[in-house]
């Protein structure tokens, strides 16, 4: 087989195009190329890709982008108005906006990503074993879901933190701990559809346990479906850990929090307008791209959802 550093973009195009694949992975890059086309023609996807791809950017550079350093004060360089100096200002320690809003989005994507990392495999496995086994296990486990989904999940992460204790690793496990249960909604739906399939009994015949089945079988099925709500929600994770981080409940000062940033800045909104709402608009735009980017994905990996 030829190798595909020599390919010109013309060969590459129709290796991956290609309608008899002679290998599994040419069937999944081309596969993958199609997908790529699909999400490429939605420019509202793109953007939010964008978005997001410069706040993985921006926070792996932070050290770089920052003018000034996000903690440290300077008071009498205090509640100055944007300018060439301080491109968003100073709050009322006198310390550089700008680099606060940089080094904040180092605190956004570890919220996200760590919520993602425990929330999405507990809802996953929670959904999976209610909707593979049924009964009362399926009857115990979707009444706990229940209960959960009962309370607003700003409130519910409010009664954690408080029990808890403030700070940015108790914020987290709360905001994970109220994130599961969507997941576990769409994973049991997904497996009610899959685990009476020819194949899956098949499976069954060959002598497969049922944890193989799950998570060999069912689990990789529901992934996708999770994947796009997992990228939908990561902005109520944002606003929900800006909650927090506004009553005092999330990242402790002086770390530069961007829901904290608002909290501090609402004192001075009617005459230093920008300490509040630049923390604002950050929350917004990254938001934003990241509905966006569910969006695509969803059309791309979960069609028949967004009919």
């Amino acid at each position: 087989m030829t190798d595909l550093s020599t390919r010109s973009p013309t060969g590459l195009k129709a290796w991956l195009t290609n309608e008899n694949p002679e290998s599994h992975l040419q069937a999944s890059c081309g596969r993958a190329y199609y997908a790529w086309l699909d999400f490429a023609a939605n420019r509202l996807a793109l953007l939010g890709l964008i978005i997001v791809g410069l706040l993985v950017l921006v926070a792996a550079l932070a050290p770089l982008l920052a003018t000034a350093s996000p903690i440290a004060p300077d008071l009498q360089s205090r509640l100055l108005p944007p300018s060439a100096d301080y491109w968003f200002g100073t709050d009322e320690l006198g310390r550089d906006i700008y680099s606060r809003i940089v080094y904040g989005t180092r605190l956004t994507l570890y919220v996200v990503v760590l919520v993602a990392i425990i929330a999405a495999p507990v809802g996953l496995l929670v959904g999976t074993s209610a909707g593979y086994f049924g009964g009362w296990i399926d009857k115990v486990l979707m009444r706990i879901t229940d209960i959960f989904l009962a309370f607003p999940r700003l409130i519910l992460a409010l009664a954690f933190v408080s029990a808890l204790g403030p700070g940015i690793e108790n914020a987290i496990f709360a905001i994970a701990i109220t994130s599961w249960p969507p997941y576990a909604r769409i994973a049991r739906a997904e497996t009610l559809t899959i685990r009476r399939a020819d194949y899956i009994a098949a499976i069954r015949l060959q002598g497969a346990s049922a944890g193989r089945v799950i998570w060999g079988h069912v689990v990789p099925l529901c992934t996708s479906s999770i994947i796009v709500r997992v990228t939908l929600d990561m902005a109520g994770i944002i606003l929900t850990a800006a909650g927090l981080g506004f009553l005092g409940l999330g990242a402790q000062p002086p770390l530069p929090e961007w829901g904290a940033m608002i909290s501090s800045g609402r004192k001075f909104l009617l005459d230093q307008w920008w300490l509040a709402s630049i923390p604002g608009i950050a929350i917004f735009v990254v938001s934003l791209g990241f509905n966006l980017l569910g969006d695509g994905l969803r059309d791309v990996l979960d069609p028949k959802s967004g009919d």
